[in-house]
């Protein structure tokens, strides 16, 4: 079994004495392990540092053994280790990757987004915004989009101000009622595509995070979020840029 791809690095981790087990995130084949002969040594290991993109060739005797991987480096992004906030994005994106998708099952949107991301994190100082939505596709590809297109009761577009902690569908003021205190504030940033403040974005991460950790405690076995995604948001919220 063989096939060729390219992909992020999410994570890394020792394997015996000069090996090192790797995951990718690829284009075609989803989160896929495999382990790096020599992955220990100095030449190899910076190669294999979560965030790099890199080609890799996967080859198995069969199809469903952890199998190995020969790479080949495409781009680092080792400069993002000088800017705390964007390397806690980074491992952010990582865990939560790593954690939420299930082995070898093709996203391409989610890769492709993921990909934007993580130019992102080099270039644009909004990219907080941008993460907080990426996190939104996440759930859509874990089966559970996010509805914010009209209200829930009264069907209207105008006035959405709440979300439905039950059921991630958008609640008008008129709709919510006395069942405001109930629901969680629906960020006005979250629809758009521009920057956030700081308290759209730590109202947006408790919206996701109730339905990813939800999501997540059904489909992978009562796992909870990553301690990175909490560190993120943490430093946003004390306001680093």
């Amino acid at each position: 079994m063989e096939w060729r791809d390219e992909g992020t690095v999410i994570l890394s981790r020792p394997y015996g004495e000069t090996s090192a087990i790797i995951e990718v995130l690829t284009a075609d084949h989803g989160r896929h392990a495999g382990v790096v002969r020599g992955g220990a040594s100095r030449k190899v290991a910076g190669t294999l540092q979560p965030g790099s993109q890199v080609a890799v060739a996967w080859r198995a005797r069969l199809d469903d053994q952890l199998g190995s991987f020969t790479v080949e480096p495409l781009a680092s992004r080792a400069g993002l280790l000088a800017d705390r906030l964007a390397l806690a994005g980074l491992n952010a994106i990582c865990a939560m990757l790593h954690l939420a998708l299930p082995e070898r099952q093709p996203h391409p949107e989610l890769y492709r987004q993921t990909q934007a991301l993580l130019a992102a994190l080099a270039r644009d100082v909004d990219w907080p915004a941008a993460y907080l939505r990426w996190e939104m596709i996440l759930l859509e590809e874990l089966g559970f989009g996010l509805d914010l297109s009209r209200c829930a009761v009264t069907g209207q577009r105008e006035d959405l101000a709440y979300v439905s902690p039950k059921s991630g569908r958008a609640v008008s003021r008129q709709g919510a009622g006395d069942w405001a205190a109930r629901l969680f504030p629906l960020p006005l940033g979250l629809q758009g595509q521009g920057p956030m403040s700081g308290a759209e974005l730590q109202q947006g991460f408790a919206i996701t995070g109730h339905f990813l950790a939800r999501e997540l405690a059904v489909l992978r076995r009562g796992l909870v979020l990553p301690e990175a995604r909490a560190r993120l948001i943490d430093l946003l919220a004390r306001g680093e840029r």
